[in-house]
């Protein structure tokens, strides 16, 4: 059954047109992803099938009796209302609460009863991280709003959600939670998010917006990479072929052919339409080289961290030593301190104890959460009537790269922002795209440590994959705080995870082996706790000792341990080889200079290994004393 359509839907903000003649339908059961890069009309087709926003023309046909609820990117809500009243109020329709948050489409009586579901309400928020029920709306911010927002419109039931970036500003337990409660919601779904793995999980439909176009597959994140990249192929394909005819009518028509029959004013006119015909307008591949600035031996030492309000701790004797290309990803609920210790790194909060060191030629680039259009506030500050091209060149009018100098307007290009939009002011810009130009304004500080505060927020899945290629070959330290596990996935190595009182516990490899370690450490953990119930009923000396976690190489490590001294040992014999063709060319200034770089390179990469190698013959005695430990 056919829910909710949309006929040849045209939209222009501005001069720009974000649907062009679009239409789209939804189905009853059907649960849609829309994806697209930040600006091109997500949100606002989103708020069109919601009858929030009208068309500059086409229409919008809701089928009979269907109820829907709408979750905005950005939620409002009166702020002298407490949390439970705005759920509740919400939940009952009344749009002067919560932004859109009621039933767009068909009548809604509010229900009078609506003051009967607050125990609902309690469950829901409290399983949202929310548990100050009396709280002001006005003190909570932009993510506890969104989470207060899910909640009302997951407490009455409807036939359609409507969801803006609803993943946006929820931790990993939260996201996993909302995953599995959607899966398993028996209604229609239509929602915008960045979140691959969400995608991937929840819906069976694929909508793509894309120049003012709308292209849907029938199945999941996965699929649609798949089907995309075959319908494009066959474009191309289309493409070639034409300009293979056209070049054999052009050189028809240069033979002076004359239209003197009418196969041959057919085949002039065949000639023109080729000419006339559009070429497909496909993605390309889009790669940076790397920009950044060299580091010396000297990287970021946290030595001994501690932080805390009042009596909740923070950070507890935290430290650690970056080495030289770390990709760190940081994880933990909403609140535990991530952001804080961000900000204690980059030098804008100081801890309540122990040190930051930064090596002398380190230099840092922070991408924050925050986007202001105050001065005063000095975070990531974006004046609305400012030009893109300028905000971008008052950082750098050229970047060194490993391609040689790029400027500002092509760095900007190659950040999706075409030439005709590069002198558009700020303030036209939406907010995933003013957060695209904020990276990129990082990204052209030429830093040689990036610190990512959640990143993947209000980015297009284009974009984070441009970011993600670029972090393959960044020249440099990474740390980011993200809630995207895809992301952590394919950017990181090393996890660190905020768990109770503080603690920063390490985990090797990427977001799923730290998912798959704590699992693997919850099994082993039942026994224990099976044993020690049935314990109970006996009399038993209470031990106090504390245990410490199995130590143990991850895969990446064990095969890194078990070759590092033969890689060390190729490295020194290079520079050894090298030592003696410098001797033989010293009269040879052109092969002396490519010898003396690269005794540079493989010096660094030596230095590098060599730190590697006391890492890892640390950790190996500390596995071999554990082991000798427990046999003993």
């Amino acid at each position: 059954m056919n829910l909710l359509t949309a006929e040849n839907i045209e939209k222009s903000f501005t001069e720009r047109k974000l649907l062009n003649g679009a239409s789209f339908y939804l189905e009853e059961g059907e649960k849609v992803g829309i994806i697209g890069i930040n600006g091109t009309g997500k949100s606002t087709l989103l708020k069109i099938l919601a009858k929030i926003e009208e068309p500059d023309s086409g229409k919008v046909i809701c089928a009979n009796h269907v109820v829907m609820r709408y979750l905005p990117q950005n939620p409002v809500f009166l702020p002298e209302k407490t949390v439970l009243e705005s759920v509740l109020e919400a939940a009952a329709g009344k749009q002067d609460t919560i932004y859109a948050g009621a039933n767009a489409g068909g009548k809604h009586e509010i229900n009078e009863k609506i003051w009967e579901m607050e125990s609902s309400a309690k469950a829901f928020l409290t399983r949202l991280g929310i548990t100050n029920f009396t709280q002001k709306t006005k003190e909570l911010s932009g993510g506890q709003k969104k989470r207060l927002a899910l909640a009302a419109i997951l407490l009455v039931p409807c036939d359609i959600l409507l969801l803006d970036e609803p993943t946006n500003h929820i931790d990993h337990e939260m996201a996993d939670w909302l995953e599995d409660y959607l899966k398993k919601w028996k209604g229609s779904l239509i929602m915008v998010t960045h979140d691959r793995y969400f995608l991937d999980s929840v819906s069976n439909r694929i909508v793509e917006i894309d120049k003012g176009n709308i292209y849907s597959y029938d199945t999941n994140y996965s699929g649609f990479l798949e089907r995309k990249a075959m319908r494009e192929e066959s474009e191309i394909a289309g493409e070639r072929k034409r300009q293979s005819v056209l070049r054999k009518e052009i050189e028809w028509i240069k033979r002076g052919a004359k239209a003197r029959s009418t196969k041959q004013k057919a085949r002039i006119q065949r000639y023109e339409t080729l000419r006339d015909q559009s070429a497909p307008d496909v993605d390309k591949k889009i790669e940076i080289s790397s920009i950044s600035t060299r580091m010396g031996k000297t990287t970021v030492e946290l030595s001994h961290l501690h932080k805390a309000y009042g009596d909740r701790v923070l950070i507890q004797d935290f430290s650690y030593i970056f080495l030289k290309n770390d990709r760190i990803g940081f994880v933990g609920k909403n609140g535990c301190g991530k952001t804080t210790l961000m900000k204690m790194i980059e030098g804008r909060q100081k801890p309540d104890s122990g040190e930051v060191i930064l090596g002398q030629t380190i230099k840092l680039g922070y991408y924050s959460q925050e986007i202001e259009e105050k001065k005063e506030a000095g975070i990531a500050y974006m004046d609305p009537s400012m030009r893109v091209i300028d905000y971008i060149k008052n950082t750098a009018e050229f970047v060194r790269t490993e391609d040689g100098l790029i400027s500002a307007s092509a760095m900007l290009e190659r950040f999706l922002f075409p030439p005709e939009e590069q002198y558009s002011v700020i303030g036209k810009l939406s907010g995933g795209e003013k957060r695209r130009l904020n990276l990129l304004r990082v990204l052209m500080e030429a830093p040689n440590v990036l610190i990512l505060d959640e990143p993947t927020n209000d980015l297009d899945i284009v974009t984070l994959s441009i970011l993600e290629d670029y972090l393959d070959n960044y020249d440099g330290i990474v740390i980011t705080v993200s809630h995207d596990r895809y992301f952590l996935d394919r950017v990181v190595r090393r996890i660190f995870a905020f768990e109770e009182n503080g603690v920063l516990r390490q985990y090797e490899g990427g977001y799923t082996d730290y998912v798959n370690r704590k699992r693997e450490e919850e099994k082993d953990r039942e026994p224990q706790i099976q044993t020690e119930k049935e314990s109970t009923a006996k009399p038993a000396a209470k031990d106090t000792r504390t245990h410490a976690p199995k130590l143990k190489f991850s895969y990446k490590e064990q095969r890194e341990y078990e070759t590092i001294e033969t890689d060390i040992a190729a490295l020194e014999e290079r520079m050894d080889e090298i030592d003696e063709e410098i001797a033989k060319c010293a009269t040879d200034f052109v092969r002396l200079n490519e010898l003396t770089e690269e005794k540079t390179k493989v010096n660094t990469e030596l230095e590098e290994k060599l730190e590697r190698w006391e890492y890892l013959e640390e950790l190996a005695a500390k596995i071999e004393a554990q082991k000798n430990g427990k046999n003993s």
